[in-house]
């Protein structure tokens, strides 16, 4: 059992990085309230990725949007009293590029309880990159667009990692060394290294002096403002990428350090998954 410093819980009956069959998961919102019930959870956030224009295969349209704020706000009202639902939503940080310096404003009416902010692309040339998606687009994107050196790769994202509070305006900093996903054995670079640290630190360094709120609808869980709040995201673990969470351990050590709030999730695309070796961490009081 890992015991872990800033970790908000009771660990193992939440989970707020949870995606539906309006984006990339196999479940509906449903079967994952049934899931989440049946497993004695207490508090269920569902958070799919929002519009993007640079990432169709992956997120929400803006009709599926309103089916997905439909369907769990009706979920809220059936569960009401025994399972806590909220609706969130993850928001890239490229979702409109209009916004890169000043930020996403949401509007007045803004129907989401909080937003994790999440960068899953670099931008270069015009270009974007996606991280995530496929070793052989990493490896591509780093010979066409960084002159082969995958430092410059990696550097590029944490720049823009660390930018991703003050653009996306989220309560919560999603998976955040995802550059990380296809180097689980090192294959493409060294995360021990000086350059990758520094890199890394200093974009930790500047989300957590970035200005944070909470939104009124997680405000009782994740509290009412102060430092932001990181994810230890189980996702990459759970589909046989990584044989750690993000971040890292040296990186997780800077944030508490810092004093940022912690959540865990599993970044769940399969109801099966939902609460994915959780069990396994426990806060440190």
């Amino acid at each position: 059992m890992e015991r872990i410093k800033g970790l908000i819980g009771p660990v193992g009956k939440y989970n707020l990085h949870t995606h539906p069959v309006y984006c990339d998961g196999k479940d509906t919102p449903a079967e994952m309230a049934k899931a989440a019930y049946d497993r004695g959870f207490q508090l269920l956030g569902f958070s799919g990725h929002g519009f993007a224009p640079h990432d169709l295969d992956v997120c929400m349209t803006k009709e599926k949007e309103e089916q997905y704020r439909s369907d769990v706000l009706a979920l809220k009202e059936e569960y009401a009293g025994r399972l806590d639902i909220r609706l969130g939503k993850e928001q890239d940080f490229y979702a409109d590029d209009s916004t890169a310096e000043t930020g996403m404003e949401p509007p007045a009416d803004f129907p989401y309880d909080y937003l994790i902010g999440s960068v899953h692309y670099v931008k270069k040339d015009g270009v974007y990159m996606s991280v995530d998606d496929t070793a052989e687009i990493m490896e591509r994107a780093v010979e066409e667009h960084f002159r082969g050196s995958v430092r410059d790769y990696v550097e590029c994202y944490f720049e823009t990692e660390s930018q991703v509070l003050i653009k996306t305006k989220a309560d919560i900093v999603g998976h955040f060394d995802l550059v990380c996903k296809f180097n689980d054995t090192g294959r493409y670079f060294d995360e021990s290294a000086p350059w990758y640290r520094d890199c890394a630190i200093a974009a930790i360094d500047r989300i957590a002096a970035a200005p944070s709120t909470r939104r009124s609808g997680i405000a009782d869980f994740l509290g009412d403002g102060g430092k932001p709040v990181f994810e230890i995201n189980l996702g990459a673990m759970a589909k046989g990428y990584r044989s750690i969470p993000y971040p890292s351990a040296p990186l997780l050590a800077r944030i508490q350090e810092l004093g940022c709030p912690i959540v865990l999730s599993s970044d769940c695309h399969d109801a099966r998954k939902l609460d994915y070796k959780m069990d396994e961490f426990e806060p440190l009081q």
